[in-house]
């Protein structure tokens, strides 16, 4: 007897599990990170490779990409480690000019 109690109590707890378990498909469908902020889409910024570093080129990458922020990265700067899918990288030469795009 005290067997089939735990077997429905262990049951129970399974049903009660899977009923707090989400799926991110919707979050995967908007772009939407589960941060709640939208994922970088660093091709719809690739216009701005072999043009001069502006404010104005920055603000026009960061809305095109849908990035929450972006930033000018230039070849002796240094950055963190930390990964985010919600910014943009402009890579610049060292005259300024964008080289490369990528999100993170």
């Amino acid at each position: 007897m005290p067997w089939k109690l735990a077997s429905l109590g262990t049951l129970l707890a399974a049903v009660m599990l899977t009923g707090c378990s989400s799926t991110t498909e919707s979050a995967k469908d908007t772009g939407v990170t589960e941060t709640g902020h939208s994922r970088c889409e660093a091709k719809a910024a690739e216009f701005t490779i072999g043009k001069k570093a502006s404010p104005e080129l920055l603000e026009q990458a960061r809305t095109r990409s849908g990035a929450q922020s972006a930033r000018f990265l230039q070849p002796d700067d240094m950055v963190t480690l930390e990964y985010r899918s919600d910014r943009l990288n402009l890579n610049t030469d060292t005259h300024l000019v964008v080289v490369r795009v990528n999100c993170g």
